[in-house]
């Protein structure tokens, strides 16, 4: 298996890049059987054959002792679905599933048996577009405003991989770019900064934590990522404090959400990141994922004190093993990590491949070199240049240590890049 910058992927036949370097365990959790996350939802064509790759050979974790089936991690709408077509990049969850490596699915029921969101509903709710250049591709999902001055909460899984985001403001229509402030990849949340935003109205939020089981809920979101008037799923909570666990997928890392208020709510791709009600228009929960293809609807929120509560953290500014404040710093290179898989310590990580116009592109790093030590510091695995590029921010500049296919060693000092979101 390869990675980028240390992190698992997966290359076609051809060695293409893969453009964006995910940290270890990030992102799209697969929950409950056939389940599907809400995901952000692609509106790009697939990209050039320079960037295609082949599904990823991650493997799947077991499934939750609380669930007997297992979930993909992307929805689309329109047939848009996980992966992109013939020669597309396949990575984070997003692109047209009608290509031979998506493996997406069209919702056939649509958005139109959903109801449209009350104006009450659509206070404090933004819909959200990110731009994953690497990728090629622009997705869509649903975030909360916490603050009149612009913060917004949302699923990290509805901005990872993007590179720049714009924001719009349902009940207004204003629209804002938006800086990611910090993510929590493991619980799947992300707050984000609306630039020069002022005098918003926030979300009203019931942080009591006293669902209840039978409960009357509405979904709200970006369903299809269409935009426009919100959508609004009413369901009731059939259950609560409910483990899933995701498929993985691509690039995306099989991982497990605990917690969390499950619904017969119909939540739709384009929906994460959204407001789960209470019958008095309240948010409970961060909607965030979904099963798909069952006999049962299933739905699933994040409970918005939790929710808060990492927030709170990533606010603070103090990053942890689980926490990500702004954005990763990015090297720009593909490595091969089957020592990692193996366990055996091996003399450097492996370059697969190079992106063009990265730091170590302009380092003049090439496939086949090895890098052996970062600031000195022995690299002998994928796992290990990751953690040695993680304890950087974008603008350090590192000093990077290299043997080519001939032997020849070869150090620089590297300015890292601002990455994409983790």
């Amino acid at each position: 298996m390869d990675t980028v910058d240390g992190v698992p992927t997966a290359t076609n036949d051809q060695g293409a890049v893969p453009p964006a370097e995910p940290r270890p365990g990030a992102r799209h959790r697969r929950a409950r059987r056939v389940i599907v996350l809400s995901t952000a939802v692609a509106a790009t064509a697939a990209i050039g054959a320079a960037f295609g790759l082949a599904a990823s050979s991650a493997t799947a974790a077991p499934a939750s002792t609380s669930s007997t089936a297992s979930i993909h991690a992307a929805l689309g709408q329109n047939s848009y679905g996980y992966g992109y077509g013939s020669g597309g990049y396949g990575g984070y969850g997003y692109g047209g599933g009608s290509g031979s490596n998506g493996t997406g699915s069209s919702n056939s029921s649509g958005t139109s048996s959903l109801a449209s969101a009350t104006s009450a509903q659509e206070v404090g709710v933004v819909d959200i577009t990110s731009q994953l250049t690497y990728a090629q591709a622009e997705s869509a999902g649903t975030g909360l405003v916490l603050t009149s001055s612009g913060e917004i909460l949302t699923n990290n899984h509805v901005v990872e991989g993007a590179t720049s985001i714009s924001v719009t403001v349902v009940a207004t229509g204003a629209q804002y770019t938006a800086t990611v402030v910090g993510t929590d990849a493991t619980d799947d949340i992300a707050v984000l900064q609306l630039s020069n935003a002022s005098g918003l109205s926030t979300a009203a939020l019931d942080t009591a934590s006293d669902a209840t089981v039978g409960e009357s809920v509405t979904g709200v979101g970006d369903a299809g990522g269409t935009g426009g008037t919100p959508s609004a799923s009413p369901g009731t909570i059939t259950a609560l404090d409910q483990t899933i666990t995701t498929q993985a997928e691509q690039t995306a890392a099989s991982e497990t959400l605990s917690g969390l208020i499950e619904t017969d709510a119909d939540i739709q791709a384009g929906d994460s990141g959204g407001p789960l009600f209470n019958a008095s228009d309240q948010v409970i929960g961060i909607d965030t994922a979904a099963e798909q293809g069952g006999a049962t609807t299933a739905g699933y929120a994040i409970p918005i004190a939790t929710a808060l509560t990492i927030a709170g953290q990533i606010e603070s500014g103090q990053g942890s093993s689980t926490v990500t404040i702004g954005y990763p710093a990015f090297l720009g290179v593909e490595v091969d990590s089957a020592n990692d898989a193996t366990g055996v310590a091996s003399s450097g990580a492996t370059i697969a491949g190079v992106i063009d116009g990265s730091p170590a592109a302009a380092a003049g790093l090439t496939a086949g070199d090895t890098i052996t030590a970062v600031d000195g510091t022995a690299i002998d695995s994928a796992s290990a240049l990751t953690t040695a590029l993680g304890a950087h921010a974008p603008g350090d500049t590192v000093s990077v240590t290299w043997t080519d296919a001939s032997g020849a060693s070869h150090t620089a000092g590297v300015t890292l890049a601002q990455g994409p979101v983790a």
